[in-house]
């Protein structure tokens, strides 16, 4: 895991980056985004280590992709910087050989947030997307009619309440589009780790492709 700095006019935002060591250099691979949640803010960006997809990278996994996890600075949450992501996304695929066509987008908590949003500001760029624990503008859901969605929350969340994922997904499904919800029994604000860690999710965002 390699860690860079991303300079936008909006910000300057740390990340990390993984990709297989035994990559070879004409290899397209899907890119993976993952957008984390509000206490993992700042200029370290090994934070983002302390849990959920950077976690995973770190260690033994079977993914074949390349992951990229920026990180929100202090005292700024992820909408005024949807243009940065953009842009970082843009450059993560050309500067590290990924397939434009399947790139996928997942977050927890703000970062599900930031995930929602992100995809509905800008829909043509993903191939899936999968927030988790967030909620967004219910009413520009149906930009996301296009995209596969995979949706998850606690339901005994009190810090984001399971009824910002339930408008969002219902949103999505009245405009013709295909979102699932997972709900998870018993669970409070970390549905992360069951979504990550009991799921086939990463698989599965990995696998999507645009048409």
């Amino acid at each position: 895991m390699e860690n860079f700095i991303y300079t936008h006019s909006a910000a300057a935002m740390s990340y990390l980056l993984w990709q297989p060591d035994d990559r070879t250099p004409d290899e397209k691979l899907p890119l993976l985004v993952f957008l984390h949640g509000a206490g993992e803010r700042g200029s370290d960006p090994y934070k983002m280590c302390v849990h959920c997809v950077p976690k995973i990278f770190m260690g033994a996994h079977p993914y074949r992709c390349v992951m990229a996890a920026p990180q929100c600075p202090d005292g700024m949450t992820w909408y005024p910087l949807l243009p940065a992501l953009k842009d970082f996304i843009a450059m993560c695929v050309e500067s590290y050989g990924c397939d434009a066509a399947r790139v996928s987008l997942t977050g927890i908590s703000m970062g599900g947030y930031g995930t929602w949003e992100l995809a509905m500001a800008y829909p043509e760029l993903f191939s899936a997307i999968a927030p988790i624990c967030g909620g967004g503008m219910a009413w520009r859901a149906g930009l996301l009619k296009d995209i596969p969605v995979r949706a998850y929350h606690g339901d005994c969340d009190t810090a984001v309440l399971p009824e910002r994922s339930y408008e969002m997904v219902d949103a999505v499904n009245r405009s013709g589009g295909h979102a699932e919800l997972t709900v998870f029994h018993n669970v409070g604000h970390d549905s992360w780790v069951k979504a990550y860690g009991e799921t086939d999710l990463i698989a599965w965002l990995i696998a999507q492709k645009r048409a």
